[in-house]
Formats: C-alpha cells, sequence, structure tokens
C-alpha cells in the first residue's frame, strides 16, 4: 500500500498537475490518500513528484491512520480494526470510510533545507522514512 501526501500548497501549480492533484483526491494541503501498487499510480506519482511525498506505509502506521485521522461516510460507524484487514479486499468507501485523510502540518517542521541530487526535501519518493512523517502528522 502506498501513501501520497500533499506537501506543496495552492499557488502556481501548473494545470495539468492541478487536475491530477484533483482526481487524486488531494485538494488541500496535507491531505493523504492511499494508492495500490500499480505501474499506472507509479507513473502518476513520477510525474507529481515535485509536489507530494509518498512512500510505502507499514501496517502500524496504517492502523494509526485510521484509528486517529480516518472520517466516515455520514450514517456510518467506523472500527479501526476491520478497516485496516478489510483493506485488502476492499476500498475504504465500501468499508464506510472517506478516501482520503486529513493530517495536521509535521511535528517538528518539514525538512526542506535537506538538497538531494534530485529533489528537495520530503518531496518525492521517500520509502520507508514516510511512515516517520505520517506519525508526525497525526
Amino acid at each position: 500500500m502506498i501513501i501520497v501526501v500533499r506537501i506543496s500548497g495552492l499557488v502556481e501549480i501548473p494545470q495539468e498537475v492541478k487536475e491530477s492533484l484533483y482526481r487524486l483526491r488531494l485538494r488541500r494541503k496535507y491531505t493523504a490518500v492511499l494508492l495500490e501498487e500499480t505501474k499506472e499510480n507509479e507513473s502518476l506519482l513520477q510525474q507529481l513528484r515535485n509536489f507530494i511525498a509518498y512512500g510505502k506505509l507499514n501496517q502500524e502506521t496504517l492502523s494509526l491512520l485510521v484509528e486517529k485521522r480516518a472520517m466516515p461516510l455520514p450514517g456510518k460507524k467506523i472500527e479501526a480494526k476491520k478497516v485496516v484487514e478489510g483493506l485488502d479486499k476492499k476500498s475504504l468507501e465500501e468499508l464506510g470510510v472517506k478516501p482520503f485523510f486529513r493530517l495536521h502540518p509535521p511535528r517538528g517542521g518539514i525538512d526542506s533545507k535537506t538538497h538531494f541530487p534530485i529533489r528537495k526535501g520530503v518531496l518525492g519518493d521517500n520509502k520507508e522514512k514516510i511512515n516517520d512523517l505520517i506519525r508526525r502528522m497525526l
């Protein structure tokens, strides 16, 4: 399971990037969605890597995320254990949860001063470090 978090704001984003973020339901800063690991999603994430942070989510962080930040659909109730167990077979909407998560800004801030050869700070593929970022945003 891949988690995608929108890091950049709303100002000065190209129209095609804005449309892609809108279709992924990343309409505000610090919102997150869960995606399956497919070739199509990987190519989409490569195009959006300068505006989002993404990586593989482990089960421990997934259960914390669902427990603390999942919002129920109208008229539904959330049981975190059932949602985490059923996520392999069903989508979030089928389990009675909104398909996105609204997160807080990360405690300790974003490492925007750290420069790597291609990207700046937390933007792009964070692999396993995304779990630390998500925990700071809960």
